[in-house]
């Protein structure tokens, strides 16, 4: 398998917490969303979304990390990050897609971009936006977490999609510099996955494309 990534995209954070918990091995091979390597047509032909995270598996290009995690789920089901379990699989569902669509999908950096670049939003109006949305998808995943979550991870004590989705989720806000003190249920998750080898292999610092 090779995983086209970004160090600090959520997205492939997601994909290398996944595959780390399974304990697969990949290619690492980094695309700088930066300097919009993501956008070459190259890049493009494997991947018309022309984002990261892109898996290859054989003769499947997989783009979308959620559609990528499903599909590791699939073909190496141990450890299982959804659910059989009708009741906890949407429980978990529920909580990574109120991170995946609510949260990420506005605040991610195309947007960014294209708040600074294209509207001539200010440094700050763009900071304030991101932090609105951070505040009002947090909100709802803690209540979440506060309703429907127990043990060490967000569902038990084993990790699923929902950490996955958590984890970066959490390490980019806090690298925005959000206040993360409302939501003492995902920081008490986020802090326990932090001391995890999985969730440390898969950290940003720890890839090879690492930028301070």
């Amino acid at each position: 398998m090779q995983l086209y990534s970004f160090f600090n995209s959520s997205t492939s954070y997601r994909v290398r917490i996944a595959l780390a918990l399974k304990g697969l091995d990949f290619e690492y091979r980094p695309i700088n969303i930066r300097t919009l390597e993501h956008r070459t047509p190259d890049y493009m032909a494997m991947n018309p979304s022309g984002n990261v995270p892109l898996l290859r598996d054989g003769d499947l290009a997989l783009g979308q990390s959620m559609a990528i995690i499903d599909h590791l789920d699939a073909t190496h089901p141990e450890p299982r990050l959804i659910p059989l379990d009708p009741t906890a699989r949407a429980r978990v569902l529920e909580l990574s897609n109120a991170i995946a669509c609510d949260i990420h999908p506005v605040n991610n950096l195309r947007i960014l971009r294209y708040l600074q670049d294209v509207l001539g939003v200010s440094a700050e109006q763009k900071n304030a936006w991101y932090q609105h949305w951070v505040t009002e998808g947090m909100t709802a995943v803690e209540a979440l977490l506060q309703r429907h979550g127990h043990g060490s991870y967000c569902f038990g004590e084993a990790p699923t999609l929902a950490d996955c989705c958590l984890v970066p989720q959490v390490a980019n806000a806090e690298r925005m510099g959000c206040d993360m003190t409302p939501y003492p249920r995902a920081m008490a998750v986020y802090e326990h996955c932090a001391v995890q080898p999985a969730f440390q292999r898969a950290a940003p610092s720890a890839q090879p494309d690492f930028i301070k």
